[in-house]
């Protein structure tokens, strides 16, 4: 990994997790997807990840095969860009080891920095199979760590199964998903009890306590001596929306961080707006069902989509979801980008590519 790209993973940065563009037929819709990406690199976040839940598993399924071309319009669209700035690459991997192994060597072809690795769906693996599985594919690329929750996929992991993962060399991040306080707390102190606990970063990906997550710092006593981690940034779902406005938040949180925590209170308040937005887009009432068509609608509501339309069909916005992202929208219009997505929808280059659209 790049050292400049290693150190922006450390200090903390914005990392959505990117959407598939498609057509009412869908079909990858190349320059949607080209579009997306250029979008994100204009709201400023510090990189992508592509090929993960949000962009949709089945594009794993041999009769849809679009792990590839997403992971190549990707890279090409951030190579377009000329950044004179460090840009993280993240490519989702998953499925068995030969699976895995597969993938993460395609990520390495287009110059993904890093593998975020999901066990989702490993549930016959035992914890020792499962650390034998990362570090079979750390050994390939490194890998951003996973804990997914239950209720979409993942499994409760142990303490200790943490414990080994952590010393495991090519692992360089965490994210943490369990939407579950005493889950994510044994992920946080496995890292601080480790020797390698400068060496890995931690990401929230815990939707319902963003804010919160970055704004906490763990403080725990490990031989002898009291060890603080926190979380360095996130790698998000809910950052593919209104993303232009999640870079202005994050600038605050880690001001208010240097800042001897002047002005938390705000923010936890501002927390709470950020939960309940997600809650319309996620969709936990119906079993976060409609999370993948309910960031889409936001997408086609802002001119970045043209429709909601999934792989699956079962991937549709749920019953009330409309009308639930109809409130939170008129509730908290100081955390759209709307603006910002129009101005960036009239450029010449993007209106030319949208004619080919």
């Amino acid at each position: 990994m790049e050292s400049a790209v290693e150190q922006l993973l450390h200090s903390g940065t914005i990392i959505p997790a990117h959407p598939l563009a498609l057509d009412q037929y869908r079909r990858l819709n190349e320059n949607r997807q080209r579009l997306l990406t250029r979008y994100y690199i204009a709201s400023g976040v510090g990189g992508v990840a592509v090929g993960v839940h949000t962009t949709q598993f089945a594009i794993r399924r041999p009769d849809i095969n679009l792990l590839e071309p997403v992971l190549r319009i990707a890279a090409e669209e951030i190579a377009a860009a000329g950044l004179e700035r460090p840009f993280i690459k993240v490519a989702g991997i998953c499925g068995p080891t030969e699976q895995a192994l597969a993938e993460a060597r395609l990520a390495l072809k287009y110059g993904y920095h890093i593998g975020l690795l999901s066990l989702g769906g490993l549930t016959a693996h035992t914890e020792a199979e499962l650390l034998a599985h990362v570090r079979a594919v750390a050994d390939v690329i490194p890998v951003f760590g996973f804990y997914l929750q239950p209720s979409v996929g993942g499994r409760i992991l142990s303490y200790e199964f943490w414990e080994q993962f952590v010393e495991i060399p090519g692992v360089k991040a965490i994210k943490t998903a369990p939407f579950n306080r005493y889950q994510t707390l044994d992920v946080v102190r496995a890292v601080a009890s480790s020797s390698r606990r400068n060496n890995i970063a931690l990401y929230t990906g815990n939707d319902d306590n963003i804010v919160a997550d970055l704004l906490t710092t763990y403080r725990f006593h490990v031989n002898g001596e009291i060890v603080e981690k926190g979380f360095a940034g996130g790698l998000l779902g809910h950052w593919s929306v209104w993303t232009e406005k999640v870079t202005g938040l994050f600038g605050r949180i880690k001001n208010c961080i240097l800042e001897d925590y002047k002005g938390a209170g705000a923010l936890l308040q501002e927390g709470i707006a950020v939960t309940d937005m997600n809650a319309a887009i996620f969709d936990p009432s119906h079993a976060f069902r409609g999370s993948i068509a309910g960031i889409h609608e936001v997408l086609r509501r802002q001119g970045l989509l043209e429709g909601t339309w999934c792989l699956e069909d079962h991937e549709v916005l749920s019953p009330g979801q409309t009308a639930e992202i109809d409130r939170v929208t008129a509730a908290y219009p100081h955390l759209t980008d709307d603006i910002f997505v129009k101005e960036f929808l009239s450029q010449d280059s993007i209106k030319k590519l949208l004619l080919h659209a």
